[in-house]
């Protein structure tokens, strides 16, 4: 019989726990002792330390091919508000970064139909012209593949085309939720789970590092959360690819889902999923609490459910703000630094690789 008990056991002893756990722990209404238990896994492995970074996002484009139901990002070229960033402005917005201190750019963008590979080459190149120290962090599994096709290359010849310009490592946008029923509600015309644990593979294969996300708090069941996490739990066996996990929180407003009686999870339900991911993902070193869709309180309060990473000062974020996100749009080193402080616990800020840059 599992009990909260007979899984506390198991997890401080060092085992790892089943599927079947998993769910039960999300199942349960003991909001506290789950927290608990993944504060203790947390403890363990990171002390009191607590990650950020100083990164810009540059959402290059709004205009995708794709017409995912909770998106409120996208537009068809001939829409208002459509837009896309020309190499200057690229150029401008990672110049303005880097003055600022930040160690990180983070660019994802809309599958833009009538752009060529070059441009994307050229993106990266325009950056690290900017400074070759800055680290470029780009496109998710699902532009990977569309630049693949794009470029006429095999995934690792358009990998190895990006690296040679620049590109550092991927983030982890794109997986939403594997679960096929669900996913084809979701993004019909995404590539599946399935294709996107493959490319992951591949990035892991070419010796990029890459995060993991999870949609959640939309149609979802616990079930298939627990679903996608055995998926990437079983990658991270075979690769060790993958840097850190973020559940990012499903944002109701201007997308079709919005009308859901389920709009976007509560408090309550992003801690649980937060202090379970870092139960369960027991080979994952990080687990991320992404502030600007969790909101900043949310976030602060993570760190005492079995989070060790708030992102960094992000700066200009649209896909999570377009769709309803009330947070800041970027948030200061030392607001971050204060943050992490008011929750007892010990800032250290990192670069993109999780290297140490400085502990306060």
């Amino acid at each position: 019989m599992i009990t909260l008990a007979s899984i506390s056991e198991k997890v401080h002893a060092g085992e790892r726990i089943t599927d079947e756990e998993a769910l039960f722990l999300f199942e349960s209404r003991d909001l506290i002792a789950v927290g608990e238990l993944a504060a203790a896994v947390n403890r363990r492995r990171n002390g009191d330390r607590v990650f950020f970074n100083v990164n810009r996002h540059i959402n290059h484009t709004n205009i995708c091919v794709n017409r995912c139901s909770f998106c409120a990002f996208y537009r068809t070229a001939d829409q208002p508000g459509a837009y896309l960033y020309d190499l200057e402005e690229i150029r401008n917005r990672a110049t303005e970064a880097h003055a600022q201190g930040a160690t990180e750019i983070h660019i994802v963008g809309g599958l833009h139909p009538d752009l060529p590979f070059d441009f994307y080459l050229e993106m990266l190149r325009t950056v690290k012209e900017v400074s070759p120290d800055l680290h470029v962090k780009a496109f998710t599994a699902v532009e990977i593949e569309y630049l693949s096709k794009l470029a006429g290359l095999s995934v690792a010849g358009t990998l190895a085309a990006l690296q040679e310009a620049g590109l550092g490592s991927l983030p982890g946008g794109g997986a939403e939720i594997f679960a096929p029923a669900v996913r084809n509600r979701l993004c019909p015309e995404k590539i599946s789970g399935e294709r996107w644990l493959a490319v992951m593979e591949e990035v892991h294969g070419a010796g990029l590092k890459s995060n993991a996300t999870m949609l959640f708090g939309h149609i979802e069941s616990h079930a298939d959360r627990v679903d996608h996490m055995h998926r990437l739990r079983e990658l991270q066996d075979r690769t060790g690819g993958f840097q850190v996990f973020i559940p990012l929180a499903f944002q109701k407003e201007n997308n079709p889902l919005g009308h859901l009686k389920r709009p976007g999870p509560g408090g309550v339900d992003a801690l649980k999923t937060l202090a379970v991911a870092r139960i369960y993902l027991d080979n994952f070193a990080n687990i991320k609490a992404y502030w600007v869709m969790l909101g900043l309180k949310t976030a602060q309060v993570a760190l005492s459910f079995g989070v060790n990473d708030l992102d960094g000062t992000v700066v200009e974020e649209k896909i999570g703000h377009d769709a309803g996100a009330a947070t800041p749009q970027t948030m200061g080193r030392d607001d971050i630094v204060a943050l992490i402080r008011k929750a007892g616990r010990v800032p250290v800020e990192r670069d993109t690789l999780y290297n140490e840059l400085r502990v306060y």
